[in-house]
C-alpha cells in the first residue's frame, strides 16, 4: 500500500501533468464505483490503461473507493434502481440482456449500473476539481508543510517511516 502512496506523492510534487494525475483520481473513482468480479469491470480497467493517466492515483483512489465500497453502496444501489426502472428504456435493457455475452457483465444488476452511472457523470467533476487543486497544493501547501515542526513531528513516526522510506527510494530510482 505504501508504493502506491508514494508514487502519487512524488507525482503531485513532481513535474508530472497536473491533467495526468486528474485523469488517475478519475478512473480510479469510475472503477472504485463499480463492483469488480464481471466482466464489464475487467473490460473497464483493461482500457483504462490505453489512455494517458497517472496509474498510481488511479490504483490508490480504486483502492479507497473499494474499502469504503460498503458506505457508498446504498446510494450506488438506490441510483441503479432508478436507472434500471426508466420505462422507456425496459426494451433496451432487454435487447441487451438476450444478447450473447452481454449478460455476463451484470449490468443489470442495480450496483453494477449505479456505480456505472454515477462514476461517468462524476468523472468530469473529479477530474476538473483535482486538476484545479494540484497547483493549489503544489505552491501553497507543500511550502507551508515544507519545513512546519508538524511535518517534523509526523515523519517521526513509526508508521510514517515506510512511507518516507518508499517515497525516497522511488524518487532515486526515478520511477
Amino acid at each position: 500500500m505504501f508504493k502506491p502512496l508514494a508514487k502519487l506523492i512524488i507525482a503531485l510534487n513532481g513535474n508530472l501533468r497536473k491533467g495526468q494525475v486528474a485523469a488517475g483520481f478519475a478512473w480510479g473513482l469510475l472503477l472504485g464505483l463499480i463492483p469488480a468480479g464481471n466482466v464489464f469491470w475487467i473490460v473497464l480497467f483493461i482500457v483504462s490503461f490505453f489512455f494517458k493517466h497517472h496509474h498510481w492515483s488511479k490504483m490508490l483512489i480504486l483502492a479507497i473507493f473499494k474499502i469504503i465500497g460498503g458506505a457508498v453502496a446504498p446510494l450506488m444501489d438506490l441510483v441503479g434502481w432508478q436507472i434500471l426502472h426508466i420505462d422507456t428504456l425496459q426494451p433496451f435493457f432487454t435487447t441487451l440482456y438476450n444478447m450473447p455475452f452481454v449478460p455476463l457483465t451484470k449490468f443489470n444488476n442495480t450496483l453494477v449500473a449505479g456505480g456505472l452511472v454515477s462514476g461517468i457523470v462524476l468523472w468530469i467533476p473529479v477530474f476538473f476539481l483535482v486538476f484545479a487543486l494540484i497547483p493549489l497544493y503544489r505552491n501553497k501547501v507543500v511550502p507551508a508543510l515544507r519545513n512546519s515542526k508538524f511535518l517534523g513531528a509526523i515523519k517521526k513516526l513509526p508508521i510514517i517511516a515506510p512511507l518516507i522510506d518508499a517515497v525516497t527510494k522511488a524518487t532515486l530510482s526515478g520511477k
